[in-house]
């Protein structure tokens, strides 16, 4: 089981003693002192609001909101605050992303009696779920039954896409329930949300039962459900029937847009047809359609997993003098395989460049992702690259943390890893299905398997759904331990769990069972 004695998962949060699979789910600041009842669930919490925070709002909010720990109190002119100004302010700090000031200003507002608008509880819903705090959304949603407010079908969809954001598929299935009690139809946003979900997590079979009470439904299947359907097939190693899908949608009379253009090319480059990947590339130019971050990342992946880095540096370039930002996923697949054939003086030279182009800050970035590597061995601690990035005016993201935490799961280095997701925590960003997914992926590399799949149980104990690659990345971890026993039953936990299992996953479980026959 997962060792506690090598690296404790408890030592990222100290402060949880009798409860340690709480951090999973519990925002990092609360709001004031709640109770509410959704889902079947109680919960309690308080929140004490953090000293005020600068406020970025526009100059005539400045001047009514002062600096005060509690938000602020009267206008310059002595005159109490009214609602509508504490909704403008609410609404305000919700669009600058500032949610623990905006947390801050409603609880003053409501000690003093006043209610929020429906516009206001739609900002707050958005911004909680946007950075991962389900439950504080959660409340608030409650709260705006309990005062009198009639939710409309939006305020359900904001709390459904961030409920799948966090895995948390249970609780979704619970927001369509109560959807389903009030009378609430299903729009096309809230199939798109599920059709998202179920496509990223593999599950074919649910992916389906959408798109056809979709089509019931007389709901049109637009470019981004094409798209998905598409990259669902790609993922299950269907290509040719994906591509098939093209002609169906040019006898339904519909233009391919760049959604479905970038699902093409990313189709050809996962199964290693490249010309005509970059053919469908010129197509989508010389149709008028210009390619986006994700058509060139797509195109610099594939070529780098295939081992052509000269025409992934060619693509990267390109990329640049079309105006686009790198991006640093890609820029760590570019410099490991440089790496590997041991090409230091080529990575260098491309940062450079990167440089000379003006991404300043953004060469910040890959300049750590570059140390973590080892070209310059400059920063093993990851609190070293956090440091950094923040002494270059850098507030690390959501994203940023990913990357961070998958190149030192890469070389199988958990300590780092932990630590990443430590540091995560502090910045007040909540651990999600990626994270724990890049942790299982450390522990696997680093042949501690049992302790990959304590995380796959703290997961699923804290109501987060595995999804194919958590599967995937388990099965590798025990096929590296050479414990090949353990992958059919991983294999038959995915199906159970309702994922479909990709190409990558049956090959696993072909290898594992063919060795186990040999052993017999």
């Amino acid at each position: 089981m997962f060792s506690f004695k090598t690296v404790s998962f408890l030592s990222i949060h100290t402060h949880i003693t009798s409860t340690p699979l709480l951090w999973l789910f519990c925002p990092i600041n609360y709001r004031q002192h709640v109770r509410y009842n959704f889902f079947n669930c109680t919960c309690h919490f308080t929140m004490t609001p953090r000293n005020g925070v600068k406020d970025k709002a526009n100059i005539e909010l400045n001047k009514l909101i002062t600096n005060s720990p509690n938000g602020f109190s009267a206008s310059s002119s002595g005159e109490e605050i009214s609602g509508e100004l504490y909704n403008e302010s609410i609404q305000y700090c919700c669009k600058l992303g500032d949610i623990d000031k905006a947390m801050s200003i409603l609880a003053q507002m409501e000690a003093l009696g006043f209610r929020p608008n429906s516009i206001s509880y739609a900002s707050l819903l958005e911004a909680l779920a946007s950075v991962g705090r389900t439950l504080e959304a959660d409340s608030i949603f409650q709260e705006m039954v309990y005062v009198g407010f009639k939710p409309r079908l939006r305020f359900y969809n904001i709390l459904l896409r961030g409920f799948l954001k966090k895995g948390l598929l249970g609780l979704a299935v619970r927001v369509l329930a109560v959807m389903e009690e009030m009378g609430i139809a299903k729009s096309q946003e809230t199939y798109e949300i599920l059709l998202d979900y179920h496509v990223s997590a593999g599950r074919l079979d649910d992916t389906w039962l959408i798109i056809n009470e979709m089509k019931s439904k007389g709901f049109q299947l637009n470019s981004f459900v094409y798209s998905r359907v598409i990259g669902l097939y790609r993922d299950n190693g269907m290509w040719k029937k994906a591509i098939g899908i093209v002609e169906e949608i040019r006898e339904m009379g519909l233009m391919l847009d760049k959604q479905i253009y970038n699902s093409i090319i990313d189709t050809f480059g996962k199964y290693g047809e490249l010309t005509e990947a970059l053919q469908v590339f010129e197509i989508m130019q010389k149709e008028g359609i210009r390619p986006d971050i994700m058509t060139w990342n797509s195109l610099i992946r594939w070529h780098c997993k295939a081992g052509d880095v000269a025409k992934a540096l060619e693509l990267f370039t390109e990329m640049q003098e079309q105006g686009f930002y790198p991006d640093p996923k890609n820029f760590i697949t570019i410099i490991s395989c440089l790496g590997e054939q041991g090409k230091w003086d080529m990575i260098k030279l491309n940062f450079e460049n990167m440089k000379y182009r003006g991404h300043g800050k953004l060469g910040a970035i890959y300049g750590i992702l570059v140390d973590i590597y080892g070209q310059y061995g400059r920063f093993n601690d990851p609190e070293e690259c956090v440091s950094a990035l923040k002494l270059e005016g850098l507030q690390p993201s959501v994203s940023m943390f990913c990357i961070l935490a998958n190149a030192y799961a890469q070389q199988g280095l958990c300590e780092q890893t932990l630590k990443v997701l430590q540091l995560m925590e502090l910045e007040g960003i909540e651990p999600n299905l990626v994270m724990l997914n890049v942790l299982i992926n450390a522990f696997g590399i680093a042949g501690r398997q049992m302790e990959a799949l304590s995380i796959y149980h703290l997961m699923k104990g804290s109501g987060i759904s595995p999804d194919l690659v958590t599967y995937s990345t388990l099965m590798k971890a025990f096929i590296r331990a050479r414990k090949f026993d353990k992958v059919p039953e991983i294999y038959k936990e995915m199906e159970s769990s309702g994922c479909t299992p990709d190409r990558k996953a049956r090959q696993m479980l072909q290898y594992a069972l063919m060795v186990l026959e040999q052993r017999h």
